[in-house]
C-alpha cells in the first residue's frame, strides 16, 4: 500500500508552482482631464505660428504599481535585448513643458505644483516615490486627503480650480485623495542609465523636448541601491513605478530587480526568451500589461501557470488521466493524459491486482465499482464470502484517506453506494478488506 501511494503521489504532482515574490501588477486610473485643465497656458509650446496643447481633453493620467510579497524591495526597474522596457501608447504622452529639471517622479517638488497644476498630470518613472517628500499610494488607499486647493487656478486664474474633474471613471477625485503619502526614512544612490543624454536631459517620451507615443529600450533602467518597499502605514507593499497620462491605449512590458529583507537579489522578466535562466531569475507573467489571461484549471490541459488572468473560456480539454499504450490491457481511447506507470500488463502491473485493473484476463474479477467516472455516487459490488468483516477506505492522489467505513460483517453478494459529491475532482481508489483479503480499485471523480 505505501508503494502504491508513493507512485500516485509522484505521478499526479507533475506541477509545482513556487511562490512568487510578484503578487500583482496594478495600474490605476488617476485623472481624466476636462477642458479647465487643458486651459491653463502653461500646457502650451509654441510650435510655428500658433500654439498646441499638450494636455488634451480626456487625457487619462495611470499610476502603474506593483505589488511585491511583504519585506521585498523594488532596487532596479530596466530592460534587456531579449526582454526590452516598454512603456506604449496609441498617442502621445503627456508631459508638461516647464518641468524643473527633474526627470524622475522621485525629484519633483510638491511646492512647484502651486504655480503650475498640470505637472501633477505629468508622465514619468520612478520607484515609490510621486515627489520627494511622498511615496506613491493608490487613492482608495490615501489616509491624508490631499494637497491639491480650490485656488489652485492655474496661469488664467479658473474660478474653482483646474484638477477637480470627478469623472467616475477615474474613481476619486484626487482633490479629494491625491495618491501622495508623506513618506519615511532616507534613501542611499539613485542611478540611471538610458533616459538622459550627456547634458542630462531626459530625452526620451517622458521629457520636456520630445513629444511620443513609445519609449523602448533594450539597456535602459532606473535604479535605487538600497530598494524601496510600499508605504510604512499601509503594509500592503504597492510601490509605484510609473505615471503616465494619455488619450490612448497603454501598453507596458517591463523586468525588475529585487531585494529580500536581508538583501538577497531576485531578478524577475517578463518573458521566456529561450534560454537557460540562472537561479535568481524567473519568468514572471505579471509584469505585461494588459494582462495576459488564459487557462489557469489544472484539471484541463490548456492550463499554464505563467497566465497572469483567469479565463474559464481558454479551459477547453479536460484532461483525463490513464493509459494510451495499445498494448495494455488497460488501455483506453478516452484517455488524452497517458501515465505510463499506470499502464499494466500480464505479469507486470506495479505490485497492484492486474484482476482488478484488466478484469478481461482474469477469472478472479470479483470486485466491481461503476460508473467510473462518477459525479456524485459510486456503486461498490463484491462478494464477501461466509460472514466475513468488511470495510473499504478511499485515498486521493497523495495518499490521504478522505472518506472510509465499516460494512460490518457481511455474507454473499453485496451492492454498497458511496457518495462522492463532496470529494473534488480527481483519482482516487478505494481499499476493501473482507476479512483478510485486501483489494484495491481505482476511479475518477469527474
Amino acid at each position: 500500500m505505501k508503494k502504491y501511494i508513493t507512485l500516485l503521489f509522484s505521478l499526479f504532482l507533475f506541477v509545482v508552482i513556487a511562490k512568487s515574490q510578484i503578487r500583482d501588477l496594478i495600474v490605476e486610473k488617476y485623472y481624466i482631464s476636462d477642458s479647465l485643465d487643458a486651459s491653463d497656458s502653461t500646457n502650451y509650446y509654441a510650435d510655428a505660428s500658433y500654439l498646441t496643447p499638450i494636455l488634451p481633453v480626456g487625457s487619462t493620467t495611470y499610476r502603474v504599481y506593483v505589488q511585491l510579497e511583504s519585506g521585498f524591495r523594488i532596487k532596479k526597474i530596466y530592460g534587456t535585448a531579449c526582454n526590452p522596457l516598454k512603456i506604449e501608447s496609441t498617442a502621445n504622452f503627456y508631459n508638461n513643458i516647464d518641468r524643473p529639471s527633474a526627470s524622475f517622479g522621485y525629484l519633483l517638488n510638491k511646492s512647484w505644483y502651486l504655480s503650475n497644476p498640470t505637472l501633477m498630470l505629468d508622465s514619468w518613472l520612478t520607484i515609490g516615490l510621486a515627489t520627494k517628500a511622498h511615496k506613491g499610494v493608490l487613492k482608495v488607499e490615501d489616509y491624508d486627503g490631499s494637497i491639491i486647493m480650490p485656488s489652485w487656478g492655474g496661469t488664467s486664474s479658473i474660478l474653482g480650480g483646474i484638477l477637480n474633474n470627478n469623472d467616475p471613471l477615474a474613481g476619486i477625485p484626487i482633490d479629494t485623495a491625491d495618491g501622495l503619502a508623506v513618506k519615511s526614512g532616507l534613501f542611499t544612490t539613485w542611478s540611471d542609465f538610458g533616459i538622459k543624454d550627456i547634458s542630462a536631459a531626459d530625452t526620451t517620451v517622458f521629457g520636456p523636448i520630445n513629444v511620443g507615443s513609445k519609449f523602448i529600450s533594450t539597456n535602459a533602467y532606473l535604479q535605487q541601491n538600497a530598494g524601496v518597499s510600499g508605504d510604512s502605514v499601509l503594509l500592503n507593499n504597492k510601490i509605484l513605478i510609473a505615471q503616465l497620462t494619455t488619450t490612448g491605449e497603454l501598453t507596458l512590458q517591463l523586468n525588475l530587480e529585487l531585494l529580500d529583507s536581508i538583501g538577497n537579489t531576485y531578478n524577475f522578466i517578463s518573458q521566456d526568451c529561450g534560454v537557460p535562466l540562472t537561479g535568481d531569475t524567473a519568468v514572471s507573467s505579471l509584469l505585461k500589461y494588459p494582462p495576459i489571461c488564459g487557462c489557469k484549471d489544472p484539471n484541463f490541459l490548456e492550463y499554464n501557470a505563467n497566465f497572469s488572468c483567469a479565463d474559464s473560456a481558454a479551459c477547453l480539454t479536460k484532461i483525463i488521466f490513464g493509459c494510451m499504450d495499445t498494448l495494455a490491457c488497460n488501455y483506453s481511447s478516452s484517455v488524452n493524459y497517458n501515465i505510463q506507470s499506470l499502464c499494466c500488463y500480464p505479469g507486470n502491473c506495479n505490485n497492484r491486482d492486474i484482476s482488478l485493473v484488466c478484469p478481461a484476463i482474469s477469472t478472479d474479477s470479483g470486485l466491481q465499482l461503476f460508473p467510473n467516472p462518477a459525479s456524485q455516487q459510486i456503486s461498490l459490488q463484491f462478494s464477501a464470502g461466509s460472514n466475513n468483516h468488511v470495510k473499504y477506505s478511499i485515498y486521493d492522489c497523495f495518499g490521504l484517506e478522505v472518506l472510509s467505513k465499516d460494512l460490518g460483517n457481511k455474507s454473499g453478494s453485496v451492492l454498497e453506494l458511496l457518495d462522492i459529491s463532496s470529494l473534488h475532482l480527481g483519482l482516487y481508489f478505494v481499499q476493501l478488506s473482507i476479512g483478510t483479503n485486501i483489494q484495491n480499485i481505482t476511479f475518477m471523480k469527474q
